[in-house]
This record gives C-alpha cells, sequence and structure tokens, in this order.
C-alpha cells in the first residue's frame, strides 16, 4: 500500500511520536506497515521515510539501502531510535523533505554519530553512521521528535525548476 505524505502545514509533523511497544512491532499490521513505508519511501523518491509522514504518529523510521553503510542488503527500518554526537564536527549541506515539497535549505549536522534502536523484529541495534547516512539518520529523528528541517535550516529556497532548452 502506498500512503499520500503528510505535508506542512499539519499539526502533527510538530507533535512528538509515541514509542512502540515489543507486542505492537510483532504484530502482523505493523510488520506490514513497515513494508508499505519502505514501498512508499521508494515511490515517492525519498532516501529516508518517518511514520508521522503518512500520519502515523510512531517512533519508526525507514532509510533507503543504497545509503547504509551497514553491512546488510536491505532497506533499514528503526523503531523507537535515539542518537548521540561522536564529533563535535558538523557538515553543512543542502537538505529537502517530502512533507516540505519544493524548497530546499542548508542545515548542519554531525558527520558522526552513535545510534542505539530496535530493528524491525524488535531486537536491539547500535552501530555508528557518518557522513550522508547519519543525515539521513537526524533527519528522519527530528521528525519522530516533532521537528521539521525547515525549523534550523539557512537559505531556504525554492527547488530550481527545469528550464526550457534554449537551442
Amino acid at each position: 500500500m502506498i500512503y499520500e505524505i503528510v505535508t506542512e502545514p499539519n499539526k502533527i509533523l510538530h507533535q512528538p511520536s509515541r514509542d512502540l511497544t515489543q507486542k505492537e512491532i510483532a504484530s502482523r499490521e505493523t510488520q506490514k506497515f513497515f513494508k508499505d513505508m519502505i514501498e512508499t519511501m521508494y515511490v515517492k523518491d525519498g532516501v529516508g521515510l518517518a511514520a508521522v509522514q503518512v500520519g502515523k504518529p510512531l517512533q519508526v523510521c525507514a532509510i533507503i539501502k543504497t545509503y547504509i553503510t551497514l553491512k546488510q542488503d536491505e532497506d533499514l527500518i528503526l523503531i523507537n531510535p535515539a542518537w548521540t554526537k561522536l564529533d563535535r564536527r558538523q557538515l553543512n549541506d543542502e537538505e529537502g523533505c517530502l512533507s516540505v515539497p519544493g524548497y530546499y535549505g542548508k542545515i548542519k549536522r554531525y558527520a558522526k554519530i552513535k545510534v542505539k534502536a530496535l530493528d524491525k523484529n524488535g531486537r536491539p541495534l547500535t552501530f555508528i553512521a557518518e557522513d550522508f547516512f547519519a543525515r539521513i539518520i537526524q533527519h528522519e529523528v527530528d521528525h519522530l521528535n516533532g521537528h521539521l528541517y525547515i525549523e534550523k535550516a539557512k537559505d531556504l529556497h525554492p527547488a530550481e525548476t527545469d528550464k526550457p532548452n534554449s537551442k
């Protein structure tokens, strides 16, 4: 099932999401939701997706396998995730968001973080993420805590539209 993306302005995007229990994680309905989130992320051309972006205020996010630096060959589901910085170094780069369509802005994110979460089966997961992988996680966890990147972005601007060929 492909979900519609919740877009700004919508108050659900500004409220913290709730944790999932082990019982909820194990349910057939929740496992299907994880698969649907991943499918939606691909169809909507995202690199990550938070459950709140599809109208479910749950501490769950999906990350596309292309940018995962862990030894696995599947998309990543993080449940009840939290991160801590491992380095003071921050990288300033441009971000966009499916919930804020048509806009981009520069935002500083930590370059190296330690992530603690549960995997799609409810097992504890701890790993280190760096660079773009770390950026995606920080962006998605912001969503889960009720924050959008536009709250701290600099140089917020509309996306460039394709210009007609001037031949």
